[in-house]
């Protein structure tokens, strides 16, 4: 059974009346893609957000390796080996694609590296070697705010690639891509979970999910309604209703 790298249990946020997150529990296991599936409102950015510390949890839990990382800070998060994405990129816009890949490589201020020249030669291996995994060799020279959607979406990824991060969490990764630009993106995960890297993935394209992921976990109104094979979720007919926006309304 592979080793559960990143483990939630009871995770909760509200934001005023609203019940964001209400009690949601996920293990992400070494070498797996679990796709967080479910309507547009069903907690499944917040959810992220409260693992990584971006929003703090009103009650809950989360761990790596069986390490507590409620409280801390998304950077400190980040060096316990989590790599994150975001639906709007949050690049450098401004500066190449080569120094976008570099700033994840690197674990302290720009102006004081640790390991001198050899390690500074080793960050640049990983920055190109995820240029070269995602097709942006060519463009490395360019700014991120000159690339096309797709450009920039794999640039987000290069930056995971080159963080060398064993948890990806990627929210709406392959959202408006192509199918060739797709079918890189498959990739980039299937060599990640040869390597044992936990993913855990937001994606409202119901294809790509079925084609990746291991398991999948059905969220609506901040709770986890079923965890299961793509194939035994995606065929419920209660949660299809749920997810199309078909569920049966209350009586009066």
């Amino acid at each position: 059974m592979s080793e559960i790298l990143l483990k939630s249990e009871n995770l909760a946020r509200s934001f005023g009346g609203l019940q964001a997150v209400a009690g949601v529990s996920l293990s992400l296991p070494a070498g797996q893609v679990t796709a967080l599936v479910g309507p547009n409102g069903a907690g499944k950015t917040t959810t992220f957000n409260l693992i990584t510390g971006n929003l703090r949890a009103d009650s809950g839990t989360a761990s790596i390796r069986g390490k507590p990382i409620m409280g801390l800070k998304p950077w400190q998060v980040a060096r316990l080996g989590v790599a994150r994405s975001f639906q709007d990129l949050r690049l450098f816009t401004h500066m190449t694609v080569r120094e976008n890949v570099l700033a994840a490589t690197e674990t302290a201020s720009w102006f004081w590296q640790p390991g001198g020249t050899r390690a500074r030669a080793r960050r640049q291996e990983r920055a190109e070697a995820a240029m070269e995994a995602t097709g942006l060799t060519a463009l490395a020279d360019a700014r991120a705010v000159d690339l096309a959607y797709a450009e920039r979406k794999f640039l987000s990824m290069a930056r995971i690639l080159a963080a060398e991060a064993d948890i990806w969490l990627l929210d709406e990764p392959a959202s408006g891509l192509d199918l060739a630009s797709r079918i890189r993106f498959g990739q980039l995960l299937r060599d990640a979970q040869a390597r044992g890297v936990a993913i855990c993935l937001i994606e409202h394209n119901l294809d790509v999910v079925v084609e990746l992921s291991n398991r999948i976990a059905f969220l609506d109104q901040g709770k986890v309604l079923a965890e299961g094979d793509p194939e035994t979720i995606l065929r419920d007919p209660a949660l299809a209703a749920i997810y199309f926006g078909d569920r049966p309304q209350e009586a009066a």
